[in-house]
């Protein structure tokens, strides 16, 4: 529609995006993590685990099509909700036993200190590795340039830096 010049916010770089638009080179690494109350620990340990539980995931995300693709959280009870933090609300209070979402949203807003003290991350639980990219109309000369300047950022060391400063991973 022409109505954006640019889609910049966790999003994850698929083959089918990069036939309908300009990606960036990754620059983020992310994966999709589960969330579940601290005081399920114990019974939340694996997929195998999870294979019975409520599951919560933002409709059309990554957490939703692992959720559908893992063999273990596909036997779930998955509900679909609008946005991801709507997952977390979902978990803490209650009604989902545990959300599918992204790890670099979940590690800023689980566990100590945040407002879902509450809620932890299962340790071990990688479901799946992806890279976020910038994305552009196909026509657009923006992504090149952004490109060359991610490079040089990269080169000279300030996204190492800022990735080191809020706990991220640079894609490789």
């Amino acid at each position: 529609a022409k109505s954006i010049d640019c889609i910049w916010n966790g999003m994850t770089i698929t083959d089918e995006l990069k036939e309908n638009i300009a990606v960036s080179d990754p620059y983020v690494k992310n994966m999709q993590v589960v969330v579940i109350r601290t005081a399920d620990a114990a019974k939340y340990t694996d997929t195998a685990t999870l294979s019975a539980a409520n599951l919560v995931a933002e409709a059309g995300s990554a957490g939703e099509s692992v959720i559908k693709d893992n063999a273990d959280l596909s036997k779930a009870t998955y509900v679909a909700v609008s946005k991801q933090t709507d997952a977390l609300l979902e978990v803490k209070a209650g009604t989902s036993d545990a959300a599918v979402l992204d790890w670099t949203l979940a590690k800023s807003m689980v566990g100590e200190g945040t407002d879902y003290a509450d809620l932890q991350i299962v340790d071990g639980v990688e479901l799946s590795v992806e890279e976020y990219g910038i994305g552009f109309r196909k026509d657009s000369t923006l992504c090149t340039k952004v490109n060359e300047i991610m490079a040089e950022l990269i080169a000279d060391g300030t996204l190492p830096a800022l990735a080191e400063k809020y706990g991220l991973s640079l894609a490789e």
